[in-house]
């Protein structure tokens, strides 16, 4: 039973479509003129073209030649760096198969690079990871200018991957596409345990061997990390937004169900492809009730604030422009229904054990927070998102979830952890920030302590070594924007700032830079804009200054008189790790809560 839709809901939703009506109705424009030249591939290329398109195909060169069926294009981010994409290897030749089951052909279209920010944090390389979107967005690009397809298998999962792909599908929207998931990984240690690891080897207490240990006991098997970070927030989001088949986010990889699940959706891209008489195009289903529906569940479940980032930029591309007052006034409305680590003790399987995103779906549609009649790669609307895959025999099925299996990771919206979704924006004359309040102690939502500032992570974490953080404090950690240094992950300040804060202080993180996906516990105002670089208000603060974080009202400021004061110079630009490549990006990066992209704002978008 679908509800009446919230009133909220409905407010923040047409008030996103009221202004992004203009651009929305350029980029339909777009696609239809896109979609019409490209009707007929075959057509469209010159025989020499089409010939080397099909020339190493074999024994579908035939049927890719004379269109007999549509032809997939598959676009991968395998690597075997990368526990989530190790699986993706076995994906393109199987999906052949199945795609000859149904009159299909497939064909990789092109890979896009897919780096590990758990591999990178807190290294030089975190700081080309928020750029590897705008790469991966133009690899998908270039991948799909062949015209060699009539639909698209995107295959990725973790954190910057599903968010590049989509911006890039989208510039190609005319196309149908779905995205298919590897799964996650099965179960490793428990999560409090891995994090206790962690404060004690902040400590001095274990050795790196120690550490080293449990780690991989925690990142143990193919698939993607279970805990529920950005790259498990990707896959909740492909589901409340219809874009892949319903239920299919982290069944474990090399399972039956999983292997159905791929082979169902090779399927369905060759039923939903141009001329098949059920066209979804991907510019149709990622609509402004879409894009709303990602930030509710986005929302319900306390998924990634990495995505406070990366909503907007992929919405942009779509032609629809959502800040973070959307999201906010959104997170007033929308309940806490899931405890998932780094918000719960639990991870995804346990999550999904549960009841999964099928009971979120449901309870979320009979709340009537999100919108039902949205068009979905699957079923009539996004009701049938809210059913479990299951196999019946050999045959795959869905089924409803019924209640929760367990209510301390999983509830009704009716009853929820807590009444609001917990993303908050926080703003001043510190600028504007995101503080994810969902994740701490609502008795530590509010700090006021002095500011003891620094210019990079390993500062901070030299100074907790030195004993120099142990007392209240707000550490300030600036220069990490977009345009600084490409907006790094600080996500190493989590153990040691966690130890000040188990030590009885009050301590809050203030950053124009992002804490990782599965951050959590320790108060803080991240993605901070204007800023510090260009004079934004952090380049201003000093030590000692009292800076005041407020999840309750909603406050970011400092009782200094900025105004007096200069902007402390910014750190020289670092050489390495392939850094200077990328500093066209940082010039043109746009500020973190437009996306923070260099590609989209260079593109008008």
């Amino acid at each position: 039973m679908t509800s009446r839709l919230d009133d909220t809901v409905h407010k923040v939703t047409r008030r996103i479509a009221e202004r992004s009506a203009e651009r929305r109705r350029a980029y339909l424009e777009l696609m239809r003129r896109e979609g019409d030249r490209h009707a007929d591939r075959n057509a469209a290329l010159p025989c020499s073209n089409l010939a080397h398109g099909f020339a190493a195909t074999g024994e579908d060169k035939e049927s890719i030649a004379t269109r007999r069926g549509p032809n997939i294009g598959i676009v991968t981010a395998y690597n075997d760096t990368i526990s989530a994409h190790q699986p993706f290897g076995t994906y393109p030749a199987q999906m052949k198969v199945w795609a000859r089951e149904v009159g299909a052909t497939a064909q990789v279209a092109g890979a896009t690079p897919a780096m590990c920010d758990g591999v990178t944090q807190g290294t030089d390389g975190m700081e080309l990871s928020l750029f590897s979107r705008d790469v991966i967005a133009l690899s998908t690009a270039v991948s799909l200018s062949h015209a060699m397809y009539d639909s698209v298998a995107m295959l990725g999962m973790c954190d910057k991957i599903v968010p590049g792909l989509l911006i890039g599908g989208l510039r190609f929207g005319y196309l149908p596409a779905i995205f298919i998931s590897a799964g996650a990984m099965p179960t490793g240690i428990a999560n409090k345990e891995k994090q206790r690891v962690r404060q004690l080897y902040a400590e001095g207490k274990v050795d790196r061997a120690a550490l080293l240990a449990s780690e991989a006991a925690s990142y143990h098997a193919p698939g993607v990390c279970t805990f529920y970070g950005t790259a498990n927030s990707n896959q909740m989001m492909l589901d409340l937004m219809g874009l892949s088949l319903p239920g299919a986010a982290f069944i474990n990889p090399g399972t039956p169900l999983r292997q159905a699940l791929t082979r169902a959706s090779v399927h369905r891209l060759a039923a939903i492809s141009r001329g098949r008489g059920d066209e979804r195009p991907l510019a149709l289903c990622v609509d402004e009730k879409a894009i709303v529906n990602a930030i509710v569940g986005l929302l319900a479940t306390g998924g990634s604030t990495n995505h406070a980032i990366h909503i907007p930029a992929f919405a942009r591309a779509a032609g629809i422009i959502v800040d973070w007052s959307d999201m906010a006034e959104l997170s007033t409305a929308v309940p806490l229904i899931a405890r998932v680590y780094p918000n719960g003790a639990d991870d995804v399987n346990q999550f999904q054990a549960a009841g999964g995103l099928g009971f979120v779906v449901g309870t979320l549609l009979e709340a009537g927070l999100v919108h039902r009649d949205v068009t979905t790669v699957h079923g009539e609307d996004l009701a049938a998102y809210a059913l479990e895959p299951w196999l019946d025999g050999e045959t795959l099925a869905w089924r409803d979830p019924g209640p929760s299996g367990d209510d301390t990771v999983l509830r009704p919206a009716s009853a929820p952890f807590q009444s609001d979704g917990g993303m908050r924006l926080v703003q001043g004359n510190l600028g504007r920030a995101c503080f994810k309040t969902s994740a701490v102690a609502r008795d530590r939502w509010t700090i006021e302590a002095p500011a003891r500032v620094f210019e990079t992570q390993s500062a901070v974490i030299d100074a907790f070594a030195a004993g120099e953080l142990d007392r209240d404090v707000v550490v300030v950690v600036r220069h990490q924007g977009p345009r600084a240094n490409g907006m790094p992950e600080l996500h190493k300040l989590t153990p040691p700032l966690g130890v000040v804060q188990d030590r009885g202080h009050r301590v809050a993180l203030v950053t124009d830079g992002r804490m990782s996906g599965a951050s959590g516990k320790v108060p803080a105002a991240i993605h901070c804009t204007p800023e510090a670089l260009g004079g934004g208000p952090l380049s201003k603060l000093r030590d000692g200054d009292i800076v005041r974080l407020c999840g309750e009202t909603g406050v970011l400021e400092t009782t200094a008189d900025l105004d007096s004061r200069d902007a402390a110079p910014a750190p020289p630009e670092e050489r390495g790790t392939g850094r200077e490549l990328f500093a066209l990006f940082r010039r043109m990066a746009d500020g973190a809560e437009q996306g923070g992209s260099a590609m989209l704002r260079d593109a008008g978008l």
